[in-house]
């Protein structure tokens, strides 16, 4: 099979799995409208380029050229990543992380169950989402009450699975 069928499974797949988690996490028009951007020439055609179908076609990308063009245009247009959610702070006059609609804290918590399913395949359990947050906390710049709530669901997921943490992401308010 071609490399653009593969990543377009690959993608589609994953696209598949994050609807219907966020359909059981209460959020169901953001599942419609997750990842579209992956679709686009943009970002498409570098994940075709760069697809391996054992890790991000990102990663193959900055390595080869040192940035990833797919990557700075999906963070910018798709907000369930911290990563867009950076700005200007007048009084620091730095960049600095703020703090997610929650509605987008629950779509990302989605997205990286997801991705876990994927990329480890009938290996995947419960506790592959918040090992993978646990060994990227100390490297990344997230809001401290964005980075707190969705640890908090990934331990949940881990400790009592995906129906009981579903049922209570959908009280959240």
């Amino acid at each position: 099979m071609n490399k653009a069928l593969l990543h377009f499974k690959t993608i589609t797949r994953h696209r598949h799995c994050v609807i219907r988690h966020c359909f059981k996490a209460g959020i169901p028009l953001q599942g419609l409208k997750h990842d579209l951007s992956k679709y686009s020439p943009t970002e498409f055609l570098p994940g075709v380029k760069y697809y391996a179908g054992t890790r991000s076609p990102n990663d193959a990308e900055r390595e080869d050229i040192g940035y990833s063009s797919a990557w700075l245009h999906h963070k910018g247009r798709n907000r369930h990543h911290y990563e867009y959610w950076m700005d200007y702070n007048p009084k620091s006059r730095r960049m600095e992380p703020v703090k997610m609609p929650l509605k987008y804290v629950k779509e990302m918590f989605c997205d990286r169950v997801a991705a876990s399913k994927i990329y480890q395949g009938k290996n995947y359990t419960e506790a592959h989402p918040i090992q993978y947050f646990e060994n990227a906390k100390n490297r990344i710049i997230i809001h401290p009450e964005t980075a707190a709530l969705l640890e908090k669901l990934l331990v949940m997921l881990k400790e009592k699975g995906e129906d009981e943490t579903f049922k209570y992401i959908r009280t959240l308010k």
